[in-house]
């Protein structure tokens, strides 16, 4: 199933966040908790693990962008 995952608030002020370093490229298997991309914020770096097993099908943010909290950053294939 395709699936969108959202960028999402790790912080109570966190509006956006940027995609400093995405991790796989479409086509790659991930598996559950493995580290997908980086984000950077104005107190935080960080890695977003993923919250399944799955296929990185296309990152919608480029490194280097901001994404909102709530955008979808990129689209999955879950297992």
């Amino acid at each position: 199933m395709k699936v969108g995952l959202k960028l999402a608030r790790v912080g109570m002020n966190m509006e956006e966040a940027t995609i400093t370093r995405w991790r796989k490229k479409a086509g790659d298997p991930f598996r559950k908790g493995e580290p997908l991309y980086d984000i950077e914020t104005e107190k935080v770096t960080m890695e977003v693990e993923a919250p399944c097993d799955g296929i990185l099908l296309e990152p919608h943010v480029a490194e280097g962008d901001n994404a909102e909290v709530g955008q979808v950053v990129c689209t999955i294939e879950q297992d």
